[in-house]
């Protein structure tokens, strides 16, 4: 069997020759570039494509689009994708483009408003972005801020969202002659298509209930909807945002949040015994196993230490939310570790800048970076299966979320 990217030189150019097309140069580019990704794409699966071989340890998956700007015009790049890993040719397109050219415009931006260290003056010099105007810079910013925001404002229309993750992160921001902490919420999704997506990002002042509140109801009037369960810490005003513009989401809360909390109310010298316990509650087999397994827990905390049993105790409807789901999603929603894998992705381009000079620089550089993430989700294999996906929506929980979620008004009393 021929490989589909195979050239037979001297047929292709005949007739390409033959046909006297004004677009020559750009078809010959275009079918030399597919014929190098597919070679390479051969030598990732160990052997050619369509061909049986007991060397081969990866095989083809169809292939996702690119456009590719070229002096010959756009180039539609169809990129092989793989069954097991992802492949990627970084000897023909970059990645995250998006985020770096943001990152170096907020760096600019500080270095022109004066708010550079030595620190700072380094990253301008190996940025290669001295001796910029402001002008440039706000040329520079320009096309990025209207990527952010067409990405932040977009529709939300590939619902069902059965899975919502939402959290938190500070930030610091120069504002009125001082320093002030700001708060970035994000929130990701599981659509109907089984990927994730980042759903939004909002800076607020505070992390409040009227932040979360306002946050939520964007993403509802953006197109949000079919929200069985909603990850997160037990911020009040996180919880109280997701019972007013979530109704029929249960809340469960994450693992790793719940950990560090009941870590801190355990003598340190017993925490590795705690923890113990906690993880062989999530390693059941059923949610029958996991509730009976939680029982012997609290019973073997109650003999030595009471307190640490009855904060488990008192937590057990919102760390257990997950068990009425199918058991091939309980490692992905029994915490938000994903979400914490994102979070330090932020984190390594915001440190890179340290203050921002104000708001928009903040949402430009953190909107892009997520922006670049969501598209390597779109692109990569699905998060969760469609089977699973549609037996979850059919999860009853209704009645454990209106038990555990707070009202929104008790964030005011």
């Amino acid at each position: 069997m021929t490989a589909p990217y195979s050239i037979d030189p001297t047929r292709f150019l005949s007739e390409q020759l033959e046909q006297a097309s004004p677009d020559l140069l750009r078809q010959m580019l275009q079918t030399f570039i597919t014929a190098l990704m597919g070679a390479e794409a051969d030598a990732v699966c160990g052997a050619e494509y369509g061909r049986p071989s007991t060397d081969r340890v990866n095989s083809r998956n169809g292939y996702r689009h690119r456009d590719f700007d070229t002096r010959a015009g756009t180039l539609d790049v169809a990129i092989p994708k793989l069954r097991q890993g992802s492949y990627f040719p970084d000897w023909l397109l970059e990645r995250r483009r998006r985020a770096e050219a943001a990152l170096s415009s907020v760096v600019a931006t500080c270095y022109l408003l004066g708010v550079g260290t030595r620190r700072m003056e380094k990253l301008v010099d190996s940025l290669g972005i001295t001796r910029l105007s402001k002008s440039q810079v706000s040329i520079m910013a320009k096309e990025l801020d209207e990527q952010v925001e067409q990405f932040r404002t977009r529709p939300l229309d590939g619902g069902p969202y059965t899975f919502v993750a939402a959290d938190a992160l500070v930030l610091k921001v120069r504002e009125g002659g001082r320093v002030v902490n700001v708060h970035t919420l994000v929130a990701t999704g599981v659509n109907a298509d089984g990927h994730r997506e980042i759903l939004g990002v909002q800076v607020t002042s505070a992390e409040d209930g009227a932040g979360w509140l306002a946050f939520f109801r964007d993403l509802t009037a953006r197109g949000l909807t079919g929200v069985k369960l909603v990850t997160s810490d037990a911020h009040a005003g996180l919880v109280a945002g997701i019972g007013a513009t979530l109704p029929g989401a249960a809340w469960q809360r994450c693992r790793t949040h719940h950990a560090a909390n009941l870590m801190s109310a355990t003598p340190k010298a017993s925490w590795p015994w705690v923890r113990t316990l906690l993880h062989s509650v999530y390693d059941q087999p059923d949610a029958d196993a996991v509730h009976a397994q939680f029982d012997r827990v609290l019973r073997a905390l109650a003999e030595k230490l009471p307190k640490v049993a009855d904060h488990l105790e008192a937590a057990r409807a919102d760390v257990l939310a997950f068990t009425v789901f199918p058991k091939e999603i309980w490692r992905q929603i029994w915490s938000n570790n994903p979400q914490e894998r994102l979070n330090r992705e932020i984190r390594r381009r915001t440190d890179v800048v340290g203050i921002f000079p104000d708001r928009i620089a903040l949402i430009r550089l953190v909107g892009a970076v997520l922006a670049e993430q969501h598209d390597e989700w779109t692109e990569g294999r699905r998060y969760l299966g469609l089977d699973v996906l549609a037996r979850s929506q059919h999860a009853g929980t209704t009645t454990e979320k209106e038990e555990t979620t707070p009202e929104l008004g008790a964030l005011s009393a």
